[in-house]
């Protein structure tokens, strides 16, 4: 029988021996690549966490002790090792396991949220909270070296280090890696931490010398402990850390088990806040991973993968790129993921990865407007949440030219809740002067793009889907900005939004075959709401809207305001996605469960039509979860 086998929770991995510990990592590592190269996910984060996770079980107590994991993708070695390895072949299928910590899988999990640099905040306020509470409990927050290039972060550690009694152990995985390279001063000073001897061991044997030494070697130690700031500066510059307040342990080789469980005890021990330092491999284990150049296996990527909408992105940027000069590009810390990198092989003096500081990026990227250039800013979609303050007042404010490319966007499914891009069509209507633009397919792609940085004085969004990029679909007609995609009567005014464009012709197709007449229109630019599409709303029964964003606030309700505000009665119904946090599945089994499919939409609004005289149009939705109701 496998040693995974009879690991049933954390208590047994306390009962193994070291030899079956060893076997155990590499069944561990076995399992990861089999199924993870089948269900898609992070393989190469998970690779390099099977000794910390093992060390961090073995020394404290889940779920009495709370382990946090920041951004969550380095969890899966905790799942196997906490009762979920029957289920682990169900990995981001829909009803299977979650790809990120999820409390209602495990009371082991505490925090579901992937998004980077939060996990040293949670663990203050959990530490502090066991503290008041009187409860002898632990808290042990594992952070990548990519997560501390986050401002969020290092908020934390300043309040945290001003909490001397704090039982608050901090692990930082430092594998000079987020998706790629770790970028910036804290990478630099890691990689002295990771390169340079440990001032430890250099201190222990003048202390073993000069102790047989006697008189003279006694007094001489303490002088040498005198200048012991000075020693860890020049041999292992982790000053940076004591000099906040907080005990500092390692380097740790961290695929050394038993030294992890060393430095895990001391830390432990302790009773305050300690930084315990893990230097690891990304993909550690398997020389595929190991060999990836471009980011050890981060996420696997499917071969012969179609061209997707990224793909589009990224060779039209590299286009604009060489006819504008003064085009340049940002990223956070995702330089492959959003196409950045043949814009960063072309012009390599115009690409600024800031690491995963998304608020230091827009603020940064209305400086270089400022100075006279246009930024174009790439980022998912539920990332830009993180800097909203910063795209309102720094850069919308300041009528600052600055493109934001959001990738990602609508449903993404696989990854679950947090990396649904279904807000930022709601978020920036309130922005003043913004402009947001949402292709359907593309051709659309290129051409809002090129159009979105010819803005330099205000912002510009450009929002587009996951996966393969859609079919194009070609118009049949403009009413000045708006594109008619097709026409055969006035009965509903199909608008349909960005990626859901080729939803509304599916549903257009079904409502003509039971006789109503439909025209269908691309806004294209979707805020402001063009004005044209307000006027054309007066000649028809009815407007249905459709996106792929939370319906509040979201675009369908922006046009319903301006219909109203233009004095129009037709009515409208905007079609979008329920305000609620969606499981993880395909796109397509999200969409389907949530109605937002040709042939549920057609159901619903060919009800609306039928209705008599319309009246029942304007009657208030019941609560639901229809894609029709919030």
């Amino acid at each position: 029988m496998r040693v995974l086998e009879a690991v049933g929770g954390p208590a047994d991995l306390k009962k193994l021996t070291g030899q079956q510990l060893t076997d155990l990592a590499a069944e561990i590592r076995d399992v990861l690549v089999e199924t993870v190269s089948r269900t898609g996910g992070h393989l190469g984060p998970n690779l390099g966490m099977v000794e910390i996770t093992l060390a961090m079980h073995r020394v404290f107590d889940s779920p009495r002790d709370r382990l946090v994991f920041d951004v969550g993708h380095q969890a899966y070695v905790h799942k196997l090792v906490t009762g979920r390895a029957p289920s682990f072949d169900t990995l981001r299928q829909q009803g299977g396991l979650s790809g990120y910590p999820s409390h209602a899988e495990s009371e082991h999990d505490i925090i579901e949220n992937s998004h980077a640099s939060t996990a040293l905040s949670y663990a203050d306020g959990l530490a502090k909270a066991y503290r008041l509470r009187k409860e002898d409990r632990h808290v042990v927050a594992l952070i990548g070296d990519g997560g501390l290039t986050g401002g969020m972060a290092w908020e934390a550690l300043n309040n945290i280090a001003a909490a001397q009694d704090l039982k608050l152990i901090i692990i930082v995985n430092d594998n000079g890696r987020s998706y790629s390279d770790t970028v910036g001063g804290l990478a630099t000073h890691l990689t002295n931490l990771r390169t340079n001897p440990r001032y430890e061991k250099v201190l222990d044997l003048i202390k073993k010398n000069l102790g047989r030494t006697p008189y003279v070697g006694p007094p001489m130690y303490e002088v040498l402990h005198g200048i012991k700031k000075g020693l860890k500066d020049m041999l292992a510059p982790q000053g940076m850390f004591e000099d906040l307040g907080l005990k500092y342990v390692g380097p740790v080789a961290g695929h050394d088990r038993e030294a992890m469980e060393d430095a895990l005890r001391r830390a432990k021990a302790f009773g305050g806040p300690v930084i315990v330092h893990a230097v690891t491999k990304k993909g550690f284990g398997y020389a595929a991973a190991e060999q990836d150049e471009e980011d050890n296996f981060h996420q696997i990527r499917p071969a012969n993968k179609p061209r997707g909408w990224t793909d589009v992105f990224a060779d039209e940027i590299v286009r604009i790129g060489s006819d504008r000069p003064d085009v340049v590009a940002i990223t956070a810390a995702m330089l492959h993921p959003t196409g950045l990198a043949p814009f960063a092989n072309k012009f390599p003096d115009r690409i600024f990865d800031v690491g995963i500081a998304e608020q230091h990026a827009v603020t940064s990227a209305a400086g270089l407007a400022m100075g006279g250039l246009h930024p174009v800013v790439c980022l998912y979609s539920t990332f830009l949440n993180r800097a909203f303050d910063q795209v309102l007042m720094d850069v919308a404010l300041h009528k600052c030219g600055v493109t934001f490319v959001l990738d990602r966007a609508g449903v993404t499914g696989d990854d679950g809740p947090s990396h649904n891009g279904m807000w930022d069509m709601s978020l920036l209507q309130v922005v003043p002067g913004l402009r947001l633009a949402a292709p359907r397919d593309g051709t659309r792609l290129e051409q809002l793009l090129n159009e979105a940085v010819e803005v330099e004085d205000a912002p510009t969004v450009v929002r587009f889907a996951k996966g393969e990029v859609f079919p194009d679909i070609d118009a049949i007609d403009q009413v000045g900005s708006i594109d008619v995609l097709k026409r055969s009567g006035d009965d509903v005014l199909l608008v349909g939004i960005g990626a859901m464009a080729a939803t509304a012709m599916d549903v257009a197709q079904r409502l003509e075959a039971h006789g109503f007449g439909v025209t269908v229109v691309d806004p294209r630019w979707v805020k402001p709401v063009p004005a044209e599409l307000v006027e054309l709303a007066e000649d028809f029964k009815l407007v249905a809207t459709i996106e792929d964003n939370g319906r509040a606030g979201g675009c369908g309700a922006q046009i319903a305001q301006a219909v109203r505000d233009a004095g129009i009665d037709t009515p409208v119904r905007d079609f979008g996605i329920p305000q609620r946090f969606l499981q993880h599945a395909k796109r397509p089994a999200v969409l389907q469960e949530i109605g937002l499919t040709g042939q549920e939409l057609a159901r619903e609004i060919t009800e609306l039509l039928s209705e008599h005289h319309g009246d029942a149009l304007n009657e208030p939705d019941p609560a639901g979860d229809r894609p029709g109701n919030a």
